[in-house]
């Protein structure tokens, strides 16, 4: 007897891997799009070169968003700056050899940021990999060494299979606190070469949390509750982490003082009548500091900028939550939280007493008065007067990028930021040529927010090629360029230290505003008096512009040295 079901016809096996076949012309470089798509990137940065090809060609036959600049070390700051700004990791395109190892600088900013660059980059032919020295072009002995001691992790690809796993578990370490760039490299030959892999649409990468243990969260909050004088140092974790509220309630319910480190400015606000601001380099400051029978320090391995100079040495108990292991206890013993900035604190909110102090807020004003003091007694009029300047006029939720610049050193410790994640810096690695590039990645990002880069001449100097990048992607970007024909703050360095000496530090440089003009950038030069308003008409104005102030700043006097 026939029953209905008996007479339904099933695909045969060879009709059935027609069916799953992909299409025709597939390469490794579409494994590596599709991976990209599957774990959520719409973006990438970078330019291409003659091993990169295969990734490149596969980029444009997708819907991924290129956003290519003239260098590479460039693209690898733009890229930075999206990844502080989306909190998502941002892929980084990158050739073989000279390719790669330009971009090496802007992968140790992101290190020392905590920045989750993804980069990929191609290698020579798989034969001539292994260490044979066969002549390939871009050659290296070993690529990726060069790179192993700056990035995260280093993942390697060697055949088609192996592409979506390499990538997913990069992209998972570079979005595990801490957050971080990471390395991919795939040869040539693996990039271009056809496969009949499916196409990639199911790749798991989730980052791993990194909590608290509840003993040492229950021994900080029982210290902290009781404390007479508790501190918080809050650092570039907390913003990193999104944990800016839970810090504010922790210091409210605490009636702590909080200090923000240049890496975390914006963790607090500003004008609350608990805060410190960001005056680190400051000797009345650290001495508050070291007066703290408890200091909470949240997101920082208190290094060099954030101890003035390391001479800060507390005197009471420290507990410092950190989520990168190698900074517990580095500069400071004391009790270490292995954790990220958001898990912490909210564990120490579920633990500990609020603590009744209403001298807490005179204490604060006693010691910024006493910075106010000192300043008050220096001649640095104009350098705070440009700092109040730029502040008016820069949009409270815009993105401001800072070279290393002199006018940057002032921002660290005198410019409020207004919101969390708005004002960064590579003070991390205190490499040149930061500022523009990643404000350009910044506009990519936001691109209905008006973005500030401030460079120094010299710093400027890095990043020009990227101005026909602003051109080219319509970007809504204000360079500040302040020029005092020098690398000024060098100039300033050499001349205390070598009985007013200074070598190399005085430069050429072109007609900025001409030069900006002949990349199609709208370009003027302003003053002391007139950037207030030159500034806000060219953060209002959609599309780059440029803006040069000549002006030779100085800092204000150190207390590290005394």
């Amino acid at each position: 007897m026939t029953h209905d079901h008996d007479l339904v016809l099933r695909p045969t096996a060879a009709q059935t891997a027609a069916a799953l076949a992909p299409p025709p012309g597939r390469t490794g470089g579409d494994l590596v799009v599709e991976t990209l798509r599957s774990l959520g990137a719409t973006t990438v940065f970078g330019l291409p070169g003659q091993h990169a090809l295969g990734i490149f060609d596969a980029v444009g036959r997708s819907d991924l968003r290129l956003i290519g600049l003239r260098v590479e070390n460039n693209a690898g700051f733009a890229a930075d700056a999206y990844g502080r700004l989306t909190g998502e990791a941002v892929p980084l395109l990158l050739s073989t050899g000279p390719g790669a190892l330009t971009a090496l600088p802007a992968l140790a900013e992101a290190a020392a940021a905590s920045a989750p660059v993804l980069a990929i980059a191609s290698q020579v032919p798989s034969a001539g990999l292994g260490g044979g020295r066969r002549g390939h072009l871009h050659e290296l002995r070993d690529q990726a060494a060069s790179f192993r001691d700056v990035v995260k992790s280093v993942h390697v690809a060697r055949t088609p299979s192996q592409i979506p796993s390499v990538i997913a578990e990069a992209w998972e370490s570079a979005l595990s606190a801490p957050h971080g760039p990471v390395w991919v490299e795939i040869p040539e030959d693996v990039l271009r070469a056809e496969t009949f892999i499916p196409q990639v649409t199911g790749v798991d990468a989730t980052p791993h949390e990194l909590a608290p243990r509840p003993e040492l969260t229950a021994l900080a909050a029982h210290w902290l509750e009781r404390a007479e004088r508790p501190v918080i140092i809050a650092g570039g974790g907390v913003v990193r982490s999104d944990a800016s509220k839970k810090l504010r309630e922790l210091a409210e319910r605490l009636n702590a003082p909080v200090v923000t480190t240049f890496g975390g400015k914006g963790a607090f606000p500003w004008t609350h009548p608990l805060s410190l601001q960001s005056w680190l380099e400051d000797r009345h400051m650290t001495d508050f500091l070291e007066d703290a029978d408890v200091l909470l320090v949240v997101g920082s391995g208190l290094g060099e900028l954030s101890s003035n100079y390391h001479t800060f040495f507390p005197e009471g108990r420290v507990v410092q939550i950190e989520a990168d292991l190698g900074k517990l206890e580095s500069n400071h013993a004391g009790l270490g939280i292995h954790a990220d900035a958001r898990l912490a604190l909210q564990a120490l909110l579920e633990t500990v007493a609020a603590r009744p102090d209403p001298s807490a807020p005179e204490r604060v004003r006693s010691v910024l008065a006493a910075v106010a003091d000192r300043l008050s007694t220096q001649d640095v009029a104009l350098e705070r007067s440009l700092l109040t300047s730029i502040r008016s006029a820069l949009p409270p939720r815009s993105p401001s990028f800072w070279d290393m610049t002199i006018l940057a050193y002032w921002a660290w410790s005198a410019f409020d930021p207004k919101h969390p994640n708005t004002m960064h810096s590579a003070q991390g690695a205190g490499g040149l040529g930061y500022a523009f590039p990643a404000a350009l990645g910044a506009c990519v990002a936001e691109p209905d927010t008006p973005v500030l880069a401030v460079s120094g001449d010299g710093g400027a100097m890095y990043s020009l090629a990227e101005l026909a990048t602003a051109r080219q992607y319509d970007l809504d970007v204000t360079w500040l360029i302040v020029d005092d024909g020098g690398y000024g703050i060098l100039r300033a360095y050499m001349t205390d230290a070598f009985d007013g000496r200074a070598t190399g530090t005085d430069l050429t440089r072109p007609d900025f505003v001409a030069l900006a003009e002949s990349f199609g950038v709208p370009a003027a030069t302003t003053t002391p008096a007139t950037l207030r308003e030159d500034l806000k008409k060219s953060l209002s104005t959609p599309g780059p512009s440029v803006l040069v102030l000549p002006a030779t700043l100085k800092m204000f006097t150190p207390t590290h040295l005394a």
